[in-house]
C-alpha cells in the first residue's frame, strides 16, 4: 500500500542523502503514517483510516464525522 495519508494527502518527498565527504545519493522521506479505528456514531460502526501524524491531530481537532466527509469528498471510499 503507498504511504500517504487519507485526511491530508501527504505523499513521500524525495530528496538526497549526503554524506559526510559530501556525495549525493537519492533518498526518499516517507510522512509518519499510522493505521487507526474510530467509531463513526452516524453509521454505527468503526471505521479504519491510514493517517499520517498530522492527520490524526486534526481528527482530533474538528472530529470523526468531518474528517471523514473530507475524505469522502476526495474521493476515497471508507
Amino acid at each position: 500500500m503507498s504511504a500517504h495519508c487519507q485526511l491530508t494527502g501527504r505523499k513521500p518527498v524525495f530528496g538526497n542523502q549526503i554524506s559526510h565527504s559530501h556525495r549525493r545519493t537519492p533518498r526518499r522521506f516517507n510522512p509518519n503514517i499510522q493505521t487507526r479505528r474510530y467509531w463513526l456514531p452516524s453509521e454505527h460502526r468503526f471505521v479504519r483510516l491510514r493517517l499520517s501524524a498530522k492527520g490524526i491531530k486534526t481528527v482530533d481537532v474538528i472530529g470523526i464525522e468531518r474528517a471523514v466527509a473530507r475524505v469522502r469528498a476526495r474521493g476515497e471510499k471508507i
